[in-house]
C-alpha cells in the first residue's frame, strides 16, 4: 500500500476518522495496531507474522535486561541483537554472502554451486528491525524503562506512517506518547495535511515526473556518454532521491501528526551543507543518528584518538553503505562518505578555525564543493553493478571524448531548472526548518501553493512509482 495510492488515500481517511470518532484510548490504540498489520499485510500477509515474532521477542528480552543484574544484562542484550541481526541477515543478505563465499571458494580452485535462496525481501526490514532494537538498546544504557504493555510496543514498532520506509523512529521517543490519549487540534491536523500534500508533491511531480525518467535513462545507457549528459544525470538522481526519501518522510511525518503523534524530521536541507559532517546532520537523521548513539560512541567515538577515530568513521559509514542494500556498489557509497569524513576531520586539524572559513563566499565555495562529492558517491549508489559506474564516471570526467548525448534538450532543462531551485530553496531556509519558514508566508500564498501541488499531483499521478528506500 503506497501513501501515492489512492487505495492508500481510502485507508488513511477511514482510518483517520474511525480514530478521532472513538473516545475510549484503549480502543484507539488497538484500532492503530489493527490499520498497522493491514497496511503491513497488504504487502505479503505472513511477513506480519515475522514482524509480530520479532518485535514479540524484543518485549521479552527488553523485560529480561531490565531485571537482570551485571554480566546477564549483557547476555540477554546480545540475545537481542543476535536475533534481529540474523533476520535481517537471512532475508537482506542471504544470497549476497552466498555468492560471495562462491567467489572466494573459486579463488583457492574450489568450485561451488550453492542453492539460490529464492528468498523475497520483507518490505521496510532494514527500518523495523531498527524501530525494535533500539528498544533493548536503550534498556541496557538505563535511558528507558520497560513498558508494561506488549500492544503499546507493538505499535510503536509497527506504527504505519513510519513503518516501511521511516524516519526510523525509536521506542524510546514513541512510547512516552501513548501514556495518554493526544487531543484533536485542528492546527496540527491541518498542518499534517500540508506535509502530506507537500511530500506527494516532491515524490510524484518533482522525483517521478521531472527527474526519474532522465535519471534513468542516463544510467541504463550502455554506451558512452558525453560529460555533460553524465553530470545531469548525476544531479537528477541526486534530485530524485532527495524528493523521493524526503517527500516520504514529509508524508510520514504529516500523517502521524494528523493522528496525534509527533515524528522527528529526518532532512534538514542537506544539499546546503558545508562539509559531509554537516551533510549527514541534515540528511536521513534518523539513521545517522542511530548509528551515531548506538555504534560511533560505544566504539569510542572521538574519544579515542585521531586514528582511531578515524578507523571508527569508516567502519560505521562501511555499515551504514551494506544497510542500504546487498551490494558492493553502496559498501563502495558507505566508504566514500567515510573517507570525506575522515578528510574533513583531517583537514579542520591542520587549519583549525581561521576568520576567512567563516566568510560567506568561503562557505558557499565549500557547499558546492560537498555537493559534488555527494554526487560522485551517488554514481554508486545508483548503478546497478561496477560496470556501470564506471561508465558514469568516465563520462563525467571526460573519459569519453566522443561520447552520446542523449538527453533532449526539455530534459536538460528540467533537470537545470529542478535543481536550481532545490539548491535555492535549500540554501535560503539551511539555517531554519518548513515550518518556520511556512508560517512566516502570507496566508493566502499558502492556500494558493497547496491547491497548486494538490492539481499538480492529480494532473501527473499516473507517472508515479513505488518510493526508493522501500527496497531497503
Amino acid at each position: 500500500m503506497l501513501f501515492n495510492s489512492l487505495t492508500f488515500v481510502v485507508f488513511f481517511v477511514v482510518v483517520v476518522t474511525a480514530y478521532w470518532s472513538i473516545h475510549s484510548w484503549t480502543a484507539r490504540k488497538n484500532l492503530l495496531v489493527t490499520a498497522s498489520y493491514i497496511f503491513y499485510g497488504a504487502w505479503n500477509p505472513p511477513f506480519a507474522a515475522l514482524l509480530f515474532s520479532t518485535t514479540a521477542m524484543d518485549f521479552w528480552l527488553g523485560r529480561q535486561i531490565a531485571k537482570a543484574k551485571d554480566q546477564s544484562r549483557r547476555v540477554w542484550l546480545v540475545g537481542s541483537v543476535c536475533m534481529n541481526l540474523s533476520m535481517l541477515g537471512f532475508f537482506k543478505y542471504g544470497n549476497f554472502l552466498l555468492e560471495n563465499f562462491q567467489w572466494l571458494l573459486a579463488r583457492i580452485g574450489i568450485i561451488y554451486h550453492p542453492p539460490h535462496l529464492d528468498i523475497l525481501l520483507p518490505v521496510g526490514i532494514s527500518f523495523y528491525t531498527f524501530h525494535s532494537l533500539s528498544y533493548t538498546l536503550d534498556i541496557y544504557r538505563g535511558v528507558l524503562q520497560p513498558t508494561r504493555s506488549l500492544r503499546d510496543f507493538i505499535l510503536a514498532v509497527s506504527f504505519f506512517p513510519q513503518l516501511v520506509a521511516g524516519p526510523i523512529v525509536r521506542a524510546g521517543d514513541f512510547l512516552p506518547q501513548l501514556v495518554r490519549p493526544p487531543g484533536l487540534r485542528i492546527g496540527q491536523f491541518m498542518w499534517g495535511l500540508l506535509l502530506m500534500t507537500l511530500g506527494l508533491f516532491e515524490k510524484i511531480v518533482l522525483a517521478d515526473t521531472m527527474l526519474a525518467g532522465s535519471a534513468d535513462r542516463i544510467f541504463g545507457y550502455a554506451g558512452p556518454l558525453v560529460a555533460l549528459d553524465s553530470w545531469l544525470g548525476v544531479m537528477a538522481f541526486a534530485g530524485q532521491i532527495f524528493f523521493d526519501f524526503a517527500g516520504y518522510s514529509a508524508c510520514a511525518i504529516g500523517a502521524a501528526l494528523c493522528l496525534g503523534f509527533h515524528l522527528k524530521d529526518n532532512f534538514r536541507f542537506p544539499y546546503a551543507a558545508i562539509g559531509f559532517s554537516d551533510f549527514w546532520r541534515r540528511w536521513h537523521i534518523s539513521l545517522s543518528t542511530f548509528l551515531r548513539d548506538y555504534l560511533y560512541i560505544p566504539l569510542g567515538g572521538n574519544r579515542v584518538g585521531w586514528t582511531r577515530a578515524a578507523i571508527n568513521l569508516v567502519i560505521v559509514m562501511f555499515l551504514g553503505g551494506l544497510w542500504h542494500g546487498a551490494a558492493w556498489t553502496f559498501v563502495v557509497w558507505g566508504l566514500l562518505h567515510g573517507s570525506y569524513l575522515v578528510i574533513e576531520h583531517a583537514s579542520r586539524a591542520l587549519v583549525g578555525e581561521r576568520a576567512w572559513t567563516g566568510n560567506f563566499a568561503v562557505k558557499l565555495l565549500l557547499g558546492f564543493v560537498t555537493y559534488g562529492a555527494v554526487c560522485l558517491a551517488w554514481v554508486f549508489f545508483r548503478a546497478s553493478d561496477f560496470t556501470i559506474a564506471t561508465r558514469m564516471l568516465r563520462g563525467m570526467f571526460g573519459g569519453h571524448p566522443h561520447g552520446d548525448a542523449i538527453l533532449a534538450t526539455r530534459e536538460m532543462l528540467q533537470i537545470g531548472i529542478v535543481t536550481f531551485f532545490m539548491m535555492l530553496a535549500h540554501w535560503s531556509l539551511r539555517e531554519t526548518n518548513v515550518e518556520t519558514a511556512v508560517t512566516r508566508l502570507p496566508r493566502w500564498l499558502v492556500t494558493t501553493a497547496w491547491a497548486l501541488m494538490a492539481c499538480a499531483i492529480i494532473l501527473t499521478q499516473g507517472t508515479s512509482n513505488a518510493f526508493i528506500y522501500f527496497q531497503f
